[in-house]
């Protein structure tokens, strides 16, 4: 506790020190608070406020396709044969090129209504991943693989609905099954194509990034026959989040029980957008005065001579080496959750003020980003402290701290590929930036989930475990050296 006390009276007592941990609160906030990220949500009249689409789970979702449909009271069955799936990719005005997203959807569906975000459940040929069913936006199952024609069918029973697939009509595999609860005693059921956005990643020179645009899918439907329940009524059209302007989707076209339909759009969660992460950009900022402070704070008394001081009122070396990482652990991790606290409650503010829509994060997403943001400068600082015990020279210690810690982030946001910055951010310290995402991927939503659009490639505890990892392995090496050398 003697040593503890020490420690924290040095820190104090110098001001450089004092006023690094300052200055990386400072730079976090400023960079947080700042105006910079703009947008056009509430710019530009009442039709601009960008109000997100939530699904039944709450979660901000895409509902956007063709449906022709007519109402199912009770129990009952659909089956039709998706007889073949085409796209196009939007190319500019007028230009069209051939192309099928590989997540374009055509099947059965059946919804609770036609409100966008309304609970559903669909069985479709996607394509490029095989049959799936979905429902409510976030769920996703997979069943039989391959391509070409493919048999669906839908059946509902009270509020399960149960999905089957065959390739011949004949042999029928089950897909899944689910309970839409609050599904009403009658529901639109019918046939949806749709085809999501495009996107691309590319990297050219130093620029990292991607590209994209709308598309479109063309389903035909053979032999669509309804079961038991059907009231025989006529199928109507919807475009459900409204037709798209893009490309003028034709009207869907029947033959008896052939159907052809083209939609545009998709179903399915929002996937990657702007986050409540793009507030804590300037964490790098704060991030490189806190491992200058950790390097600074061992290799400093080596530089004047003060570790013989030092180590001769704790001859127990390893004591104090402990006491100095508890000191700039605890005052980095304290100064890093207040900035990170201030920045997250009024940085979206000032974003949102500025015209853009963010997405939704929870309370709990936003402490585990707060408290995350503490232990990332505060594991960072305690890193560097180990570097400077093992380095002694300042200017040494500093330049591989920031070289090690700081460096793979920047690399990864802004020059490496997509894939590199990946890899690079799964095996470096700078993978402990995790801890402040707050986009969750979905295997069925194609989208940016790049480092640059705020989603790192490890979870936020698996990449706080590699900045440990590192910070223990530095440690115990420099613990060796400093029981072993001389002062």
């Amino acid at each position: 506790m003697s040593l503890l006390r020490a420690e924290w009276t040095k820190f104090r007592t110098v001001r450089g020190w004092v006023l690094g941990v300052v200055a990386a609160a400072g730079l976090i906030m400023l960079f947080g608070l700042a105006p910079g990220m703009s947008g056009s949500c509430g710019k530009h009249g009442p039709a601009s406020e960008c109000t997100p689409l939530v699904g039944p789970g709450g979660e901000e979702v895409r509902d956007g396709f063709t449906f022709v449909h007519q109402p199912l009271a009770g129990d009952g069955s659909v089956t039709v044969r998706v007889a073949s799936l085409t796209g196009a990719i939007f190319g500019g005005p007028g230009v069209d090129r051939p192309g099928l997203a590989p997540w374009a959807k055509a099947g059965l569906m059946i919804k609770s209504g036609t409100k966008p975000g309304s609970t559903y459940a669909a069985v479709l040929l996607t394509g490029a991943h095989g049959v799936r069913m979905q429902w409510d936006f976030t769920h996703d199952k997979a069943g039989p693989s391959g391509t070409g024609p493919r048999w669906l069918r839908l059946s509902r029973t009270g509020e399960t609905v149960t999905t089957e697939a065959s390739a011949d009509g004949t042999t029928w595999t089950d897909v899944g099954s689910t309970r839409l609860t609050g599904l009403p005693a009658t529901a639109e059921v019918g046939l949806f194509v749709t085809s999501p956005q495009y996107s691309v990643e590319f990297h050219e020179g130093l620029l990292n990034g991607s590209e994209g645009g709308p598309s479109r899918a063309t389903a035909a439907f053979e032999q669509l026959t309804p079961g038991a329940g059907w009231s025989g009524t006529a199928w109507h059209t919807d475009w459900i989040g409204g037709r798209p302007d893009w490309s003028d989707l034709p009207d869907p076209e029947q033959n008896g029980t052939a159907f052809q339909l083209t939609g545009s759009g998709d179903v399915g969660p929002t996937g990657a957008g702007v986050s409540v992460t793009q507030t804590l950009v300037g964490t790098f900022t704060g991030l490189i005065a806190v491992v200058v402070l950790g390097a600074v704070f061992m290799s400093t008394e080596y530089r004047r001579g003060l570790i013989r001081t030092t180590l001769a009122a704790g001859p127990r070396r390893l004591h104090v080496l402990a006491a100095k990482a508890a000191v700039v652990g605890g005052v980095t991790f304290v100064s890093g959750v207040v900035a990170a606290a201030i920045v997250v409650v009024f940085g979206q503010r000032v974003l949102r003020a500025n015209g853009v829509g963010l997405l939704h994060a929870s309370t709990m997403t936003e402490v585990r980003i707060v408290a995350g943001t503490g232990a990332l400068l505060a594991v960072s600082a305690v890193l560097a402290l180990g570097l400077g015990t093992l380095l002694r020279r300042s200017v040494t210690a500093v330049t591989v701290a920031i070289v090690t810690i700081v460096l793979p982030y920047l690399l990864a946001v802004s020059v490496l590929p997509a894939e590199a910055a990946r890899r690079l951010l799964s095996v470096t310290p700078a993978a402990a930036f995790a801890l402040q995402q707050a986009v969750k991927q979905y295997p069925q939503v194609d989208d940016q989930y790049t480092p640059a659009t705020g989603y790192f490639p490890l979870s936020p505890w698996a990449g706080l475990a590699v900045l440990v990892g590192w910070t223990v392995l530095v440690l115990a090496a420099a613990a060796v050296l400093l029981r072993r050398r001389d002062a």
